[in-house]
């Protein structure tokens, strides 16, 4: 099975080849790799390994390695992106010592990291399991970890033709699971290497909430109205919020933070809109507009802070992105259809401060609640305040598990 597994992953290396004449994420993915394997590292200081797929897994992982660091100040830290979107936005990250791609998946790449950096535990963030990695690390005797983890049950390793990937999970010191039910699926398959600690990200993002500078351009924005914040849109969800734009009352106001911030979206957004509107590059901030598009990244989470209540993009895609960034704030979200892998939104779903749509009509529901009934909306901020609240912690509880696992080293 291994050998087809290889292969697979070598076609994948070479359709990315050929995908990266016309995409410049390929591009970027297949460019990023050529500097691999990276020269030796002189030292034999031990390293700490964490491996995130994308900025979000970064961002989710960020607390425990911003801990590693603190207390454990003689290891070096080697961290590695999957995705371009991850390793370009954070190659320069002050606490790792270095930032490189992870290399493709095959034994000869996993045995070539392992000789150039003197790696004492890896940790995987998330997800991303990458079993030719986690068959060389086994081999070698070096700890592997997992956290922020969250099982489900059309995954590979609970079919009954999983074994090959099951055996793979052996091979894991711990798992750190977000909740209940990933624990049950990991017993039910004889795992019992596992706690549940809950999600860094919940402490990430709160750490943001405390620590949020204003945005003063935002603020002039939005000059004493109530706003909305429409965060990481696509298109089909601008459709929909487009055709809310007309019946939102006069002391409202709506800020769009689309994931595209490419000029060719961005100009397909404002012809979109049947209001004025302003862009956030071209310091348009008159609160005259209705609307204003903030077209470039790294805002998203600070402006939630502003917002009564936000929309969060992708449900009608693959899947909706971050929730926790909003919710910290007690600003209720709605959503697309697509959320059923994040625990965090089916429960808040449960709870009544978060709220999934299907189509206009739904959304314009939703929208009219928050907006005109004081009592609900107030009962949904209430909500998502409170679940934060209860959700803190994941960090504490991992960093309490290696601190007594490498004391003993």
């Amino acid at each position: 099975m291994r050998w087809l597994y290889t292969i697979f992953i070598r076609f994948y290396g070479l359709a990315a080849r050929f995908v990266a004449f016309c995409s410049a994420k390929a591009k970027a993915f297949v460019q990023g790799r050529r500097n691999f394997p990276v020269p030796p590292v002189q030292d034999e200081k031990p390293w700490f390994w964490f491996h995130a797929a994308s900025l979000g897994e970064f961002e989710q992982g960020r607390p425990v390695i911003e801990e590693v660091r603190a207390r454990f100040p003689e290891i070096k830290i080697l961290l590695s992106f999957f995705s371009p979107s991850g390793y370009e936005i954070r190659k320069d990250y002050e606490l790792a010592d270095q930032v490189i791609y992870m290399p493709l998946d095959t034994v000869a790449n996993a045995r070539k990291l392992l000789k150039n950096y003197q790696i004492k535990a890896a940790f995987f963030i998330k997800y991303e399991f990458w079993f030719n990695h986690l068959k060389v690390l086994q081999h070698k005797g070096i700890p592997v970890f997992y956290f922020s983890v969250r099982f489900r049950d059309n995954q590979h390793f609970f079919k009954p033709y999983g074994f090959w990937f099951r055996k793979h999970l052996n091979y894991v010191e711990h798992f750190f699971v977000q909740d209940e039910h990933s624990a049950e699926l990991l017993k039910s398959i004889g795992i019992n290497q596992y706690s549940i600690a809950g999600d860094t990200r919940f402490d990430r993002v709160a750490k943001i909430a405390a620590k949020a500078d204003p945005i003063p351009e935002i603020e002039q924005f939005i000059g004493g109205r109530k706003c909305i914040i429409a965060g990481s849109t696509w298109p089909p969800d601008e459709v929909f919020l487009v055709e809310m734009l007309s019946e939102m009352p006069d002391d409202y106001c709506l800020i769009f933070a689309p994931h595209d911030v490419s000029e060719s979206h961005i100009a397909q957004l404002k012809n979109r809109l049947n209001v004025s509107s302003g862009l956030f590059s071209k310091k348009q901030f008159d609160p005259a507009n209705k609307v204003l598009i903030i077209d470039q990244i790294g805002l998203l989470s600070r402006t939630y802070r502003y917002a009564r209540f936000a929309y969060i993009g992708g449900g009608f895609g693959k899947a909706i992105h971050n929730i926790q960034e909003a919710v910290t704030f007690g600003c209720p979200v709605i959503f697309g259809p697509k959320h059923e892998q994040f625990t965090e939104a089916v429960d808040l779903l449960g709870l009544g401060g978060a709220f999934s749509v299907n189509n206009a009509q739904d959304l314009k529901t939703r929208f009219d609640q928050l907006i005109h009934d004081e009592a609900f909306y107030l009962q949904a901020s209430a909500v998502c305040k409170d679940y934060v609240h209860k959700q803190l912690g994941a960090t504490s509880k991992i960093m309490s598990f290696l601190d007594n696992r490498f004391e003993e080293e």
